[in-house]
């Protein structure tokens, strides 16, 4: 069976929707939003099955394009994009996969921890102050640079609460997230193969969720957790 393929025509309606972002024209071009977002919806749904014969995943989630102005400065009522996330299975299997497509070559995947909770956070923290070794060899090789680039995330501009702000690794104690993206032009996300460079970067992130699985599921002696 061939891939599902995004076609021009998501990026035409996202670009008029950022120029007419209000109501009135949304209702105007509801159908054809409707028609585009079945095509989104399954797109998004063959690439997770992809994923899942190299991974467990737990939950698919396609987010509305509705926008939740309640707290926000931006009251447009539309996102300008698609975007959906898959979440890896079970108590075991940390780490989450996101895709956003969004023209004006503003589209990426992302992988990683966006938010992780206060006692994760500070069990990576704790594994990274024991020895970083481990991950920085993993998000280093030469494969995985190539695919993900650099971390990435939001971090405090000094030490955490309780960590040394001159330690050797305070680069990644300072981390409250730990992500990595890979961006895409408007061309390479219109390709054939964009689903199977998805797929296949989604792959690649894999040595960095087994590293933090392992770190997120035992406790500074090696002991696991989940018991």
């Amino acid at each position: 069976m061939q891939n599902q393929v995004i076609t021009n025509e998501v990026f035409s309606f996202l670009k008029k929707l950022e120029e007419n972002n209000n109501r009135e024209w949304f209702t105007e071009h509801k159908n054809e939003f409707k028609n585009l977002a079945s095509k989104m919806t399954l797109f998004f749904n063959e690439l997770s099955e992809k994923v899942k014969t190299h991974d467990e995943l737990e939950k698919v989630k396609i987010f509305r394009i509705y926008r939740d102005v309640r707290f926000s400065k931006d009251k447009t009522p539309y996102k300008t994009n698609f975007s959906s996330s898959f979440s890896r299975a079970g108590a075991r299997l940390r780490g989450g996969y996101y895709i956003h497509v969004q023209p004006g070559n503003e589209s990426f995947l992302a992988a990683g921890f966006w938010q992780p909770n206060k006692e994760d956070l500070f069990r990576i923290r704790k594994e990274l102050e024991l020895d970083a070794s481990d991950f920085r060899s993993v998000i280093t090789s030469k494969k995985f640079k190539n695919t993900w680039g650099d971390l990435v995330g939001e971090e405090l501009k000094t030490a955490p609460k309780g960590f040394d702000k001159e330690h050797k690794n305070i680069d990644l104690l300072r981390k409250k997230q730990f992500i990595f993206i890979k961006k895409f032009t408007d061309k390479e996300v219109l390709q054939q193969d964009f689903m199977e460079k998805s797929n296949m970067a989604f792959s690649e992130i894999r040595p960095y969720f087994d590293l933090m699985s392992d770190i997120l599921t035992t406790n500074l002696n090696g002991e696991s957790l989940l018991d």
